[in-house]
C-alpha cells in the first residue's frame, strides 16, 4: 500500500519533489471535479427518478463554464498543493461561493425576463446549492489529502530532535505550521510550555501545554526524550528570556528562538528564521535606548570625520551614522584588507546605495600629519568621532612606544586638526580602563582624555567611556568560540576576574548620543548593570555550545591586567542626564598650558624610544597609574 502511495506522489509531484505540478493539471482536476460534483448532486437528489431533474447532458456546460471563469478570475490554481493552507481555502471559498450566487442571480432574471430560456439552460435552485457544497468539500479535500500524501512520503525520514516549545501563542502555533509543512525540518515537537496557567493542559493540534513547573524538569525531559527547547514568544522581555535561556541550559537542553515580529515575512516565519541563543541574550540587563531624535538634529546635513571606521566600533558607528543622513561620511583607517571589507559591505548594503556618493573611504595613518591635514583640507569635517586606537592590553605593554605615539599623539594630532578646520565636535573613544589605569594602554587613554577636556576654543571636546563590547576584535567572547571551536580548553586569566559588558550597536548609539548632549570638556559614562564574571561568561558559552567536556582553566593575570574595571577613578563623581543611562562625570580640570608641557615632555622621551622613560613620563602626567607590570612596577618605588 505504501509502495503505491509512493509512486502516486511521484506521477504528482515528479521524480523529485521540489517539481511542482503543471498550473494546467490543477485547473483541470478542479474542473473534473466540478463536473463529478454536478453529477453527484443530481444523484443524491433525484437517485430514483432522474429524470425528474429536468437532467438534460447537452444543458450541463453552463455550471462547468460559470466556475471555469471563477477560477481563472481568482486563479485558484495558483498555490502549490503540497502547501494549501488558509489562503488557497480562502479563495476556492470565494470563488465557489460568487459562483453559486452567480449561478442564482442570473437564473433569476431569466425567470422573469424568459422562463422558458431560464428552464432550459439551468438547473434547478437546490442543485446549484448541492452543487456548490460537494464541489467545495471535494476541492478542499483534494488539496489537502495531497498536502498530507507529500508530507508522509516526502518527510525528512532520519533522526529528529524532539523539541519543547515554550510559548503556546501565536509565535508557538505559528512555529507548529511551519516545522509540520517544512518537509525537510529535523524537529519534531512533542509538548508545549506556557507561563499562562489558563493555557495548561489545553491542547494545540493534538500537542499538549503544560505548566513551566511540570515540564521543565529532568524527570519531564528524560521522559519524553526532549533534545532541543525552542523559545516561541517574540515579545518576551529580556530579563524573562534570560530566566527561560538558562532554565533550558541547566536541563542540558540546546536551546534555540525565533525572532521578533517584525523580522516575520508577511507574518510567517521559516525554519531558517529559528535561530541559536547569543551569548548577548545572557547578557542580563535591558539594552541601553537612546534619543534617536538627538543624534539626527546633530548628524544630518553635516560632514562626519570616523577614524578607526574599519573596527568593531567604528564600523556600527559608520552604519548608524548613515541611517542619520550626513551630507558626507568620510571613513578612515589605516588596515588595508579590513576597510577594503568595509568598503563592500556599505557600497553593497540596500539602504546605503542610493547614496554612495555621500561615502568617501581613505586608508592612512592618524599619526601621519601631512595625510591627515589633506583629510582635513579636502572635506572639513564638521563632526569627529576618534575610534582609531591600539587597545590589547599585553601587546601594548610590549610596545609603549606605538601605545604612546597612536594612542596619544595620534589623538593629539586629530583633535588640533579639528580645532585648526574648525570642526563642530570631536568626540573621542574612550575606556574604562583609563580609570586608575594599570597598564601603558590605559593610561595612554587617560592622557588623551585629559588633553582633549583641555582645549578651550570653539570646538567641543567629548569623551564616552565604556567597558568591554561583546563581540568586538580581539574581545573575550571571539577568543573563547575560537577556543570552543578548537576543542578547548577556555582559558580565563583568573576565576575572580570581571568585567562591564554591552553590545556593539549599544557601545556606538551612547557614543552618538553622547555627541549630540555634550557641551565641551564632558565624560561620559554608562550605567552598564551589574558586572560579569569572566568565568561565568566561560560557563554560559561552554553551555550554549553543548560541549559540557571541554574545560575551563586559570593561566595567571597578564601583565598589566587588572582583576575589576572602573568606570569612574576614586576622585571623581557623576551628575545626572536626561537619559538614565548616561552619566556625566565630574572629574579633575587641567590647564592646557599645563597639559602641553607634559606632553612635549612626553614626545622629547618618545624619541628615546627607551620604555621606561616613556612610562616613567605617563606616570608623571597621569599619577594613579599603578602599573601590574612588574618590569614597570618599580617606577612607582
Amino acid at each position: 500500500m505504501y509502495k503505491l502511495i509512493t509512486q502516486f506522489c511521484n506521477f504528482i509531484f515528479g521524480k523529485h519533489k521540489n517539481n511542482t505540478l503543471p498550473r494546467v493539471w490543477i485547473l483541470a482536476v478542479d474542473m473534473l471535479i466540478v463536473i463529478i460534483a454536478y453529477i453527484g448532486a443530481l444523484l443524491m437528489l433525484y437517485f430514483q427518478d432522474i429524470k425528474a431533474s429536468g437532467f438534460d447532458w447537452s444543458r450541463i456546460w453552463i455550471v462547468p463554464i460559470a466556475y471555469l471563469v471563477a477560477f481563472l478570475i481568482s486563479r485558484t490554481y495558483d498555490g502549490m498543493l503540497r502547501y494549501s493552507g488558509f489562503n488557497d481555502i480562502r479563495k476556492l471559498f470565494s470563488a465557489c461561493t460568487f459562483t453559486m450566487a452567480f449561478l442564482i442571480i442570473t437564473k433569476l432574471i431569466f425567470t422573469h425576463v424568459s422562463p422558458r430560456w431560464a428552464a432550459e439552460l439551468y438547473p434547478r435552485y437546490v442543485t446549484i446549492v448541492y452543487h456548490y457544497l460537494i464541489t467545495l468539500v471535494i476541492m478542499i479535500l483534494m488539496r489537502f489529502t495531497i498536502r498530507r500524501l507529500y508530507n508522509e512520503v516526502y518527510k525528512n525520514t532520519g533522526d529528529k530532535m524532539n523539541v519543547l516549545v515554550y510559548g503556546a501563542g501565536d509565535g508557538g502555533t505559528m512555529l507548529l505550521r511551519t516545522l509540520s509543512q517544512d518537509t525537510n525540518s529535523k524537529f519534531k515537537i512533542k509538548a508545549f510550555v506556557d507561563d499562562d496557567p489558563k493555557r495548561a493542559k489545553s491542547q494545540i493540534n493534538t500537542i499538549k501545554v503544560y505548566s513551566p513547573q511540570t515540564a521543565l524538569t529532568p524527570e519531564f525531559i528524560e521522559k519524553y526524550s526532549i533534545d532541543v527547547m525552542i523559545v516561541a514568544i517574540p515579545s518576551l522581555s529580556e530579563e524573562r528570556k534570560k530566566e527561560i535561556i538558562e532554565k533550558g541550559l541547566a536541563l542540558n537542553l540546546v536551546v534555540k528562538s525565533i525572532p521578533s515580529f517584525d523580522k516575520w515575512v508577511d507574518g510567517k516565519i521559516s525554519t531558517n528564521q529559528i535561530q541559536d541563543i547569543k551569548i548577548e541574550d545572557l547578557l542580563g540587563r535591558k539594552p541601553i535606548q537612546l534619543s534617536n531624535q538627538n543624534v539626527s538634529r546633530e548628524i544630518m546635513g553635516k560632514v562626519v570625520l570616523v577614524t578607526g571606521a574599519a573596527g568593531s566600533i567604528g564600523s556600527e558607528i559608520c552604519r548608524q551614522v548613515m541611517h542619520y543622513s550626513p551630507a558626507k561620511l568620510i571613513m578612515l583607517d589605516q588596515a588595508e584588507s579590513p576597510m577594503y571589507d568595509f568598503q563592500f559591505e556599505m557600497n553593497n548594503t540596500p539602504d546605503f546605495k542610493l547614496v554612495r556618493d555621500k561615502m568617501a573611504f581613505v586608508i592612512t595613518n592618524v599619526k601621519d600629519p601631512v595625510r591627515m591635514r589633506e583629510v582635513f583640507e579636502e572635506f572639513r569635517p564638521q563632526i569627529v568621532y576618534h575610534a582609531a586606537a591600539y587597545k590589547h592590553v599585553p601587546f601594548m605593554e610590549e610596545n609603549a612606544y606605538e601605545a604612546v605615539f597612536v594612542n596619544v599623539f595620534g589623538t593629539k594630532l586629530v583633535a588640533d586638526l579639528a580645532v585648526e578646520f574648525g570642526a563642530e565636535k570631536f568626540v573621542m573613544i574612550s575606556t574604562d580602563k583609563a580609570v586608575n589605569p594599570t597598564n601603558v594602554m590605559g593610561a595612554t587613554k587617560r592622557i588623551a582624555e585629559i588633553y582633549t577636556q583641555s582645549r578651550k576654543c570653539n570646538t567641543k571636546f567629548i569623551t564616552t567611556r565604556f567597558g568591554n563590547v561583546l563581540g568586538s576584535n580581539g574581545s573575550v567572547v571571539p577568543l573563547f568560540r575560537k577556543q570552543i571551536a578548537q576543542g578547548g580548553p577556555i582559558t580565563v586569566t583568573d576565576r575572580r576576574i570581571t568585567r562591564f559588558f554591552m553590545t556593539i550597536p549599544e557601545a556606538c548609539s551612547l557614543v552618538l548620543e553622547a555627541g549630540s548632549i555634550g557641551e565641551g570638556g564632558d565624560i561620559f559614562v554608562f550605567d552598564m548593570g551589574e558586572k560579569v564574571k569572566i568565568w561565568d561568561l566561560a560557563e554560559k558559552m561552554r553551555k550554549l555550545s553543548h560541549h559540557p567536556e571541554i574545560e575551563i582553566i586559570e593561566t595567571g593575570l597578564r601583565p598589566g591586567e587588572k582583576l575589576y574595571e572602573e568606570v569612574l577613578a576614586n576622585e571623581e563623581n557623576t551628575i545626572k542626564t536626561d537619559n538614565e543611562k548616561i552619566m556625566h562625570a565630574v572629574v579633575r580640570k587641567y590647564e592646557a598650558a599645563n597639559v602641553d608641557k607634559m606632553l612635549e615632555k612626553l614626545h622629547t622621551e618618545l624619541e628615546t624610544c627607551d620604555p621606561m622613560k616613556i612610562v616613567a613620563q605617563m606616570k608623571v602626567i597621569v599619577p594613579e597609574f599603578k602599573s601590574n607590570n612588574s618590569i614597570f612596577s618599580q617606577l612607582d618605588k
